[in-house]
């Protein structure tokens, strides 16, 4: 039975010319750790401005569908823009909205 590549990843499956390895990390906790923290409602107007950024970044370099002549390719990436458009302005409301009551800021904000 083969083994899958996702359970033994190859050494350079992660490689990135000249980057080092907590560059290819960093993305990963900061995505797994500020999904939590707007889970609980920790923090939610700060991790929601890096999550901004993060996906300004990432929708502006990685899905440019003007770019594609081919119609598949074209229509995939053009989906993907818009779809991070719609996240962006899901973000924008938390961060105007803040978290609420019932959440962890909401309990801080009640102790004081």
């Amino acid at each position: 039975m083969a083994s899958s590549s996702i359970l033994k990843p190859s050494p350079t499956r992660f490689r990135c010319a000249g980057c080092h390895r907590s560059l290819l990390i960093s993305p990963f906790r900061s995505s797994s750790f500020g999904g939590i923290a707007l889970i609980f409602g920790f923090t939610t107007r700060y991790v929601v401005l890096g999550f901004v950024v993060f996906m300004l970044v990432a929708t502006f370099s990685s899905h440019r569908y003007w770019e594609f002549a081919d119609a598949a390719a074209r229509r995939t990436q053009d989906s993907s823009f818009y779809k991070n458009t719609a996240m962006l302005g899901g973000f924008l409301f938390l961060f105007v909205c803040g978290a609420g009551r019932l959440s962890v800021d909401g309990w801080l904000r009640g102790r004081n």
